[in-house]
């Protein structure tokens, strides 16, 4: 009978972590990859919220449910992943975070975004996909991120996107894939820097003709627009290729 006992069950977990924190202390390595440790809390990191100097976190395949307003902390923080977890809510500390650029947060849990988390001051890149998020779940001020070049909402329960959307002047990559869009704003026609639009698997009918107004069809662009219920002159033009969508939803006759 000499099982451990089942307090000691955390501290193995804890040592895996802790000991990729201890090595990043003694060598001063800003980047820290804690993916796939069998994390469920923070309490697990001891000390991860002081360092500072970290511009890298990694928390990526883990079972955390709780992210600490402390993250906050890390004021050198350039890139958080924190991809599939159970995340259900966030800390509205996060978006006063100066330097991060880019935060996967997706397959989680989420299905509401904290009040003010569109203040982040340099956010490039934020993937929210496979969450439960939908039209409800952004706060008011969630289309003043200016800095926005990316932004994946893919299979989440989007019905409708708001018509904000056209603030993201800066986009270049929507992902709306695998919704339950009914239609798209035409406010979307605003984002004349998207090169990037992803629509596939939704419940989409029409396109708005402001679409037609963006670089779609140019050799680096991208439009997926396959699997939905499309009205017959949509989907005949599609059999043929996207840009004969885009010159017919261009065209007078659709207008």
């Amino acid at each position: 009978m000499n099982q451990a006992p089942v307090s000691c069950i955390p501290n193995s977990k804890m040592s895996k972590a802790k000991k990729v924190l201890d090595e990043a202390r003694s060598t001063g390595n800003p980047e820290l990859d804690l993916m796939e440790k069998g994390i469920s809390s923070f309490e697990e990191m001891p000390g991860l919220l002081n360092m500072a100097n970290i511009t890298r976190l990694t928390l990526s395949h883990n079972k955390i449910v709780d992210v600490p307003p402390g993250l906050a902390n890390l004021v050198n923080l350039e890139i958080l992943t924190l991809f599939n977890n159970y995340i259900e809510e966030l800390p509205v500390s996060l978006s006063s975070m100066p330097k991060l650029r880019i935060l996967n947060l997706g397959m989680n849990r989420l299905n509401a975004l904290p009040r003010g988390f569109g203040a982040f001051p340099v956010l490039e890149v934020l993937d929210l996909t496979y969450n439960n998020l939908n039209e409800e779940s952004f706060p008011a001020n969630f289309f003043i991120l200016e800095t926005l070049r990316a932004l994946y909402l893919g299979d989440n329960d989007f019905e409708f996107i708001p018509p904000e959307i056209g603030q993201l002047k800066n986009l270049q990559i929507l992902v709306l894939r695998d919704n339950d869009l009914i239609e798209l704003p035409k406010e979307i026609g605003d984002l004349t820097r998207l090169r990037e639009l992803h629509i596939q698997g939704n419940r989409l009918t029409v396109l708005p003709p402001e679409i037609g107004q963006l670089d779609l069809v140019g050799n680096k662009s991208v439009l997926k627009m396959d699997y939905n219920p499309w009205v017959a002159p949509i989907a005949d033009q599609l059999q043929v290729g996207i840009s004969h969508v885009i010159d017919y939803i261009r065209s007078e006759t659709y207008r």
